[in-house]
C-alpha cells in the first residue's frame, strides 16, 4: 500500500448497484431504462462496428458536440462529452479544485461526489438536506470552490424548481455543477443558468431517457471557458467511435426517447398511487425511480424478500435512507410483479419498520 496515495487508501470505493449474472430477476434497482435504444441507435452501433474501428474516435466529439449544441442550444464550444456522466463529474473535480480545497456536497445525496473529492484530496462540506430532503439554500454561503447539486437528486428524486437553483447559484461565490441525470423525467431544467451565468455548469447523460447506460456517454454545457479547462484535464481519446456514433442516433430520434420517457412517467405516477394503497410513503420523485418506506415493514426486509422472488431493488445502509427502498420504474408488467410480490410481503408480516 506504500505506492498508493493516501487519499486514495482511506476512501471507500463507489458501490453500484447489484448486477446479477443471467435474466432470471426483474432488475429495479440501478435506474436503467426498461425500454431498448432506438432502433436508429442499434443501426448506428452496427455501421460503426465494423472496420473503422482501426481507427481512433474524433478526440473531441465534434459532431456529437454540434448535434447537442443543435439539440439544446450552445455553441459547440460550450459543450464536453465525456465517457458517462462520472467521468464528466471526475473532470470537474480534477480541473477546478485545487488538493486541499473545499467543495460543498449534500446528504444524502449521490454519493460518487464525495468519493472523488476526497480520493483527490479535496475536502467535501457535507450540507444535510431539510427534513423533507430539500436543498437548504444556506449551503450558498459555505466558503468553498465547487458546489455540486444533483437535480432532481439522488436517490430521493426530489425536483428543485429552476428558481431557487437560480437563487442558490447566485449567492454560491464558486462554481456551481448541476447535475441533471434524471432531468428528462422531470417538469423543469436549468440549461438556461448554463447558458447565462459564469459560475455554471450542467451535466447530462445518455443513460436514462435515451437507453444507453451501456454505452456511457454524458456531457457538460456552460462557459466557453469552463468547457475548454475540461478539454485540457480529458484523456485524448476518452469516448468511442460506438459511443460517439450511438449517442449522435439517439440526439437524431428524439421522438422516440420522448415517447419512452412518457411511458415511465405514467408507470411512475400508478405506481406511487398503488404503492400508496398498499400503506407505503413514497417521496415526490421526479426521476425514473420512487424512495419507499412501509410503517410496519423493514425496508431491508422488503428488500430481502423482493430478492428472494427473483426481483432487485436497492437498499441502501445509511442514516435517512435505511427506511426506504428505492425503485426504478420498470415496464408495466415488471410494475404489475412487484406490486403482487409487495401485497404477499405484506401479508406475510415480514420484518419490523426501520
Amino acid at each position: 500500500m506504500r505506492f498508493v496515495r493516501k487519499s486514495v487508501q482511506e476512501t471507500p470505493p463507489y458501490t453500484p448497484g447489484e448486477q446479477p449474472e443471467g435474466t432470471e430477476f426483474v432488475k429495479l434497482n440501478t435506474n436503467e431504462n426498461p425500454y431498448p435504444p432506438s432502433p436508429r441507435v442499434l443501426e448506428a452501433v452496427h455501421d460503426a462496428a465494423g472496420a473503422s474501428l482501426r481507427l481512433y474516435p474524433n478526440p473531441t466529439a465534434r459532431e456529437l458536440r454540434e448535434k447537442i449544441g443543435d439539440v439544446y442550444g450552445f455553441d459547440p464550444a460550450q459543450v464536453f462529452v465525456g465517457n458517462g456522466m462520472d467521468e464528466v463529474l471526475s473532470l470537474i473535480v480534477r480541473t477546478f479544485v485545487e488538493v486541499g480545497e473545499q467543495a460543498v456536497i449534500f446528504y444524502p445525496s449521490y454519493t460518487l461526489d464525495e468519493i472523488l473529492l476526497r480520493q483527490h484530496g479535496a475536502v467535501p462540506v457535507i450540507v444535510e438536506l431539510g427534513k423533507d430532503f430539500s436543498v437548504p439554500l444556506e449551503a450558498a454561503d459555505a466558503d468553498a470552490k465547487v458546489l455540486f447539486l444533483p437535480n432532481p437528486n439522488s436517490p430521493t428524486g426530489i425536483l428543485e424548481p429552476q428558481a431557487k437553483v437560480r437563487d442558490l447559484c447566485e449567492r454560491f461565490r464558486g462554481l456551481v455543477v448541476i447535475d441533471e441525470a434524471y432531468v428528462d423525467f422531470a417538469e423543469e431544467n436549468c440549461l438556461e443558468l448554463a447558458a447565462e451565468m459564469e459560475n455554471v455548469l450542467v451535466s447530462r447523460t445518455f443513460s436514462k431517457s435515451s437507453s444507453l447506460a451501456g454505452l456511457r456517454v454524458g456531457f457538460a454545457v456552460g462557459p466557453e471557458q469552463l468547457i475548454a479547462a475540461l478539454n485540457k484535464t480529458k484523456d485524448s481519446y476518452n469516448v468511442n467511435r460506438v459511443s460517439q456514433a450511438a449517442a449522435l442516433a439517439a440526439l437524431e430520434d428524439l421522438p422516440y426517447a420522448i415517447e419512452n420517457v412518457a411511458r415511465i412517467k405514467a408507470t411512475r405516477t400508478r405506481l406511487v398511487t398503488q404503492l400508496e394503497r398498499q400503506g407505503f410513503d413514497v417521496l415526490r420523485s421526479s426521476a425514473n425511480f420512487v424512495m419507499a418506506r412501509h410503517p410496519h415493514l423493514a425496508a431491508s426486509a422488503i428488500y430481502k424478500a423482493l430478492k428472494e422472488q427473483g426481483i432487485l431493488v436497492r437498499y441502501f445502509e445509511m442514516p435517512r435512507l435505511d427506511q426506504y427502498v428505492r425503485i426504478t420504474i420498470g415496464t408495466d408488467e415488471e410494475t404489475d410483479r412487484l406490486l403482487g410480490a409487495l401485497a404477499e410481503i405484506a401479508a406475510g408480516g415480514t420484518g419490523n419498520p426501520g
